[in-house]
């Protein structure tokens, strides 16, 4: 077993800072492009680490053209009808400038806004930001990419909390007209969301902020309010005063900003066959690619009333559904109607990148996987591939929990595993060594010795044996008295140790998934309140080659 991290310092957020290495779940090719670069550099646009890759970045952005104009103003749009921060909408107004740069990130939009990790990518983002600004002179913009048109409703539809007993427990809301076919930005909400938010408030053990965090709550995840812009408003709520600019990617005055590129690939459809030979590179240099394309796809959606559909190409045809269209006619109607169109998930980020003047995309560990296999998409669609940062990782813990662990030594990992191994091999450290043997030893001394005294005191008074006899089981029972009162000592020791370690196991490892994959952004929200965020951008260390254990 590994040994424990050491603390970065006595106080403060931030109690331990572990080589992410350690961890079973780590993705090798994340690893190696944080800390072996040079191995992996053919795939990516540069190496966020050298200042050089930021200043080539920043100036290929900056000399793209793009309409500026439009995006502010559908973002303003957008905004207002969230009823976004004033630093929000400052923050827009500043993407009008044509030097201006965007940091961006993105996620699906989960009900109560998804897993941890969904925030902590948006905090990095946040923080990269100011560090770009103060760094290279530019003025970077936060964007947080509300990815609203992806139809995987089953994904998103739980949230994942820990209940008034420790136990982990889910939320899920039950399906709406739509749910499975329509992207989930544009389903709606009924009176089934009220139930769910209901149960979720009867479940979270209640703290200081539950009133307040289940009120932002209601206001957001309410019935007639569509999920994307419910998630939107979530996550405004909780950083949009940090300058985050919150974009719900679904919005149709956008789509003709990417019209033409939607016809590149229908022209063109080098998608899928540019991304499959980046992605035999990849499994040349180790790595499994992160997506297999078909080779009849086309890395575009059609949206009807029937829902989110795949585009196929058949002979010199192309089908979706069982309706089979020309390529002129296909072309026709995404260049007069972009709107019925939809990015998957490989085209997804050149669309992003033709929207925002992107410098740098802050990822999590699939969207790097996936982002190694569009190097050659963004050179043959003229789009400027951005740089790449890794998402911070981080466990939130509490006091109780970092006394446990400090106590312990155990390092995180060891929680991972849901048998009882580690559970016991703590509880075996704790016994005093050899106490069996030394209270066994103990008695045979006693009974030794006074033994040994009984013959020395009958020769001159027989009556004393007796006496002694009684000192000797008195004695005895003495030690047994004792050697009961240490084994319930251990006993209640070991309760109070399984409890911590159980404890602190569930939260760090709920049903065995590392935290930030499990609970729910509104389960951290009720523990710390809707300054969560605040304390985030405060406290989360930017440099993301470790992983944090923290203490807010």
């Amino acid at each position: 077993m590994p040994s424990p991290a050491q603390p970065v310092a006595s106080t403060g957020a931030v109690r331990e800072a572990i080589d992410p290495s350690r961890f079973p779940w780590i993705r090798p090719l994340g690893h190696e492009y944080v800390h072996h670069h040079d191995r992996v550099a053919a795939l990516f646009a540069g190496n966020p680490a050298e200042p050089s890759a930021w200043r080539d970045t920043i100036a290929r952005v900056s000399r793209s053209t793009r309409d500026r104009q439009t995006l502010v103003a559908t973002l303003e749009a957008q905004l207002t009808r969230r009823g976004a921060s004033h630093e929000a909408h400052e923050a827009v107004s500043r993407l009008n400038a044509p030097a201006s740069v965007a940091i961006v990130t993105g996620q699906q939009a989960g009900v109560f806004g998804g897993p941890l990790y969904t925030v902590l990518k948006a905090v990095t983002t946040i923080q990269l930001a100011r560090q770009v600004r103060a760094d290279y002179d530019v003025d970077a913009v936060p964007v947080f990419w509300v990815d609203a048109e992806d139809h995987d409703w089953a994904e998103v539809r739980s949230a994942r909390i820990l209940d008034r007993d420790g136990n982990a427990a889910g939320v899920t809301v039950a399906d709406m007209a739509g749910a499975g076919s329509q992207p989930v930005g544009a389903l709606t909400f009924d009176d089934a969301i009220a139930a769910a938010t209901s149960r979720l408030a009867a479940l979270l053990p209640p703290t200081e902020f539950t009133r307040e965090v289940m009120d932002a709550a209601a206001r957001r995840y309410r019935p007639g309010q569509r999920v994307g812009t419910a998630f939107a408003g979530w996550i405004e709520d909780l950083l949009g005063r940090h300058g985050l600019v919150v974009f719900e990617s679904d919005d149709p005055a956008v789509k003709p900003l990417a019209a033409d590129l939607f016809a590149k690939e229908i022209d063109q459809r080098a998608t899928a066959r540019l991304a499959s030979e980046a992605g035999r590179v990849l499994a040349g240099l180790g790595h499994p690619p992160q997506v297999e394309t078909a080779d009849d796809g086309v890395a575009l959606f059609y949206l009807d009333e029937r829902g989110r559909r795949a585009i196929k190409t058949r002979n010199s045809q192309y089908q979706i559904g069982d309706r089979e269209v020309s390529a002129a006619e296909l072309r026709a109607e995404v260049l007069h109607h972009p709107e019925r169109f939809s990015p998957n998930v490989l085209l997804r980020p050149l669309v992003q990148d033709r929207l925002f003047p992107t410098v740098c995309y802050v990822a999590g560990p699939a969207e790097l996987a996936y982002q190694a296999q569009l190097g050659g998409v963004y050179r043959a669609y003229g789009i400027e591939s951005p740089l790449l940062y890794a998402r911070a990782t981080a466990t939130l813990v509490d006091s109780g929990a970092v006394r446990f662990l400090e106590r312990s030594q155990l390092p995180l990992e060891a929680l991972q595993v849901r048998d009882d191994a580690a559970l016991n091999r703590l509880l075996e450290s704790q016994l005093p060594p050899g106490l069996e043997a030394a209270i066994s030893e103990a008695d045979r001394v006693v009974r030794e010795r006074v033994l040994a005294l009984k013959a020395a005191v009958v020769p001159l008074d027989p009556t004393l044996a007796g006496a002694v006899d009684t000192t000797l089981e008195r004695m005895h029972d003495t030690l047994k008295t004792l050697q009961a009162k240490v084994i319930q000592a251990a006993k209640r020791k070991d309760d109070t140790l399984r409890r911590q370690f159980l404890r602190t196991r569930a939260l760090a490892f709920p049903d065995g998934v590392p935290q930030e994959r499990s609970l729910s952004v509104i389960f951290f929200a009720n523990r710390y309140g809707m300054a969560l965020g605040d304390r985030l951008v405060e406290t989360l260390p930017l440099a993301t080659d470790k992983h944090y254990v923290l203490s807010l």
